[in-house]
């Protein structure tokens, strides 16, 4: 399958290209950003897409850096309570328990901001819990990706890090239980939706190790959603422009009881059926996470923090 891939080249030059199943890589020709490919309406990205495709091999996966999928004024957002399950975790760990209950059933849905492109992590790369949160937990969630127009023209698989014990003492401090360094993961490659086109009943499966053991697992599929996901990205658009498009998470249906809590050491993993797996160590303190900064304009630099 096809994946719309960012990546850094041996001298740190940052491009776009499309990567096939052999592990060859092919670059736009004159296209380095991901933002500008979502600048394009979905039948003028497919043309250029499958016209890169049948251009000669540049690279293979090997001889590149895979880079987090997000660039330009692009923008990463989340939705919540989009399944059964989340609504009843929120309930267990709430002191406000009624907004998760009524904010199921409401027309309207949660969206919020979760990171600029620059805080956005890749596989292999840590992830982080916030040192004044009792529980945090991963939530492993289909991820839209979202053009211009506000049309869905791939997907990712995406972590929604998330401090449980803040969020629950007020639904008020949500940013502060969602935004921090090391909370937002994103699989390196865009799985284009005219290559996806049922995403009905795809199995989402979420396996947390520490010190060689499994210390949690659970499965669920995007049959259990409560609302239509590829409905969210209307709400999203409405009333405010996103002229390189965003990427928007969907929401969890895999919620671990109360008596777990990611801690530094974990590797969590994330497998979504026809859009990949993303794997992330976990570090118990997200200051670790400054070279994110540097990584801007340096990204090789992300090399030496996956060894």
């Amino acid at each position: 399958m096809t994946r719309i891939i960012r990546f850094a080249d041996e001298s740190g030059t940052v491009r776009t290209g499309v990567a096939d199943g052999s592990g060859a890589v092919r670059p736009f020709d004159g296209v380095s950003r991901v933002a500008d490919l979502l600048r394009l309406p979905t039948a003028e990205l497919r043309a250029l897409v499958e016209r890169t495709c049948e251009a000669p091999a540049v690279f293979t996966e090997s001889s590149v850096l895979l880079l987090p999928p997000l660039d330009g004024l692009m923008e990463l957002w989340a939705a919540g309570v989009t399944y059964e399950r989340s609504r009843e975790a929120r309930v267990a760990e709430s002191t406000e328990q009624s907004v998760y209950e009524r904010v199921y059933e409401a027309e309207r849905p949660e969206l919020f901001f979760k990171a600029p492109p620059w805080r956005v992590v890749t596989d292999g790369e840590p992830i982080a819990v916030r040192d004044d949160s009792e529980l945090n937990v991963p939530e492993p969630e289909l991820g839209l990706v979202v053009n211009r127009q506000g049309d869905t023209v791939g997907y990712v698989v995406a972590d929604d890090v998330s401090s449980r014990t803040i969020e629950g003492e007020n639904p008020l401090y949500l940013p502060q239980a969602k935004i921090y360094g090391g909370s937002a993961s994103v699989s390196p490659g865009i799985v284009p939706a005219w290559e996806l086109t049922d995403t009905a009943d795809l199995g989402i499966r979420l396996v947390v190790r520490r010190d060689g053991a499994v210390a949690f697992e659970g499965e669920t599929s995007t049959a259990a959603f409560h609302r239509d996901p590829h409905g969210l990205p209307a709400y999203l658009w409405h009333a405010q422009p996103f002229p390189d498009g965003a990427v928007l998470c969907t929401g969890t249906g895999i919620v671990p009881e109360m008596d777990f809590t990611l801690r530094g050491g974990d590797t969590v993993e994330i497998t979504i059926d026809g859009v990949g797996t993303l794997s992330n160590p976990v570090l118990g303190d997200q200051a670790q996470l400054d070279w994110l900064v540097d990584a801007v304009d340096e990204p090789l630099i992300r090399r030496r923090e996956r060894s």
